[in-house]
């Protein structure tokens, strides 16, 4: 599907990401691929966040480079897009897999989240995306394809996803708009909404106790794999996907369609105590 294409992957923290296994696919479908990853602190001599990415992307041949990126930073944002020009004219597409909001926040209940800290979540987590397609306008080719991840978590609540859940869906509009924004060039702006993964990020979110639900309330009765939501992003990132923009596809095994527990019931039944 990506024979010839090119195209920036953002947001890989290490080989457990969401990020990689979409990179990975599109990797394997010809595509070539710049990265960034988050700057090391300046007195981390091994350069660990590099280190941890340099680590997958150096055994890639049409993984073209590697570069450090702060989105908060929008100097940090336009280097990249150099970058991006200078190694590959145009790009195809761009994955955006960027979320933050510090442990403190995240583990209170929302309405105790911190004003700076809630500035700074919503900066990371939904602002970039728009700062990454704006600054991205001019490298990005008629009819290229971006793509953001998101969760349920930003359209019901979700008891311990707390001010992330708000970034989500702060998200998830900016996908709406970015998608009117940019398709007069034909440029498609899209998110999978996937179910719990085991991902960084997902053990500070509260990963674990999700899986046991989503595996006995989803219709399809398990969770999904990395690589299922991978297929998916694929093709949202591909052109076979080309009349498709605005949307939130939803990778999760079914779980965002139940209004009730469904045959999490008859599990409670078999185990009630007999009167």
């Amino acid at each position: 599907m990506f024979e010839g294409k090119k195209g920036l992957i953002l947001g890989v923290a290490n080989d457990h990401s969401i990020a990689w296994a979409i990179a990975q696919e599109i990797l394997a479908g010809g595509g070539q691929c710049g990265f960034t990853h988050l700057p090391d602190r300046p007195d981390d001599e091994r350069q660990r966040n590099r280190r941890r990415v340099s680590q997958l992307t150096d055994t890639q041949p049409n993984a073209k480079f590697l570069v450090p990126m702060d989105v908060s930073k929008d100097e940090d944002i336009r280097a990249v897009m150099a970058r991006a020009k200078e190694e590959f004219g145009q790009i195809d597409f761009l994955l955006h897999s960027i979320a933050f909001a510090s442990l403190e926040d995240l583990k209170n209940d929302t309405i105790r989240t911190s004003r700076d800290g809630f500035k700074m979540a919503m900066e990371i987590s939904a602002y970039s995306l728009i700062a990454c397609c704006n600054a991205a306008q001019e490298v990005l080719a008629d009819r290229a394809s971006v793509l953001t991840l998101t969760y349920f978590g930003g359209e019901k609540a979700v008891p311990g996803y707390n001010v992330m859940g708000i970034c989500k869906a702060a998200l998830d509009a900016c996908v709406k708009y970015l998608a009117y924004d940019l398709g007069p060039r034909g440029i498609r702006v899209n998110a999978v909404s996937a179910g719990p993964v085991r991902t960084l990020a997902g053990r500070a979110a509260g990963v674990e106790e999700m899986l046991e639900l989503y595996e006995n309330m989803a219709p399809l009765g398990r969770n999904v794999t990395h690589q299922e939501v991978a297929r998916s992003s694929a093709f949202l990132l591909s052109s076979m996907s080309d009349g498709i923009t605005g949307e939130l596809l939803h990778v999760d095994s079914g779980y965002n369609i139940m209004g009730s527990p469904g045959r999490m019931v008859d599990k409670f039944k078999a185990q009630a105590p007999k009167s």
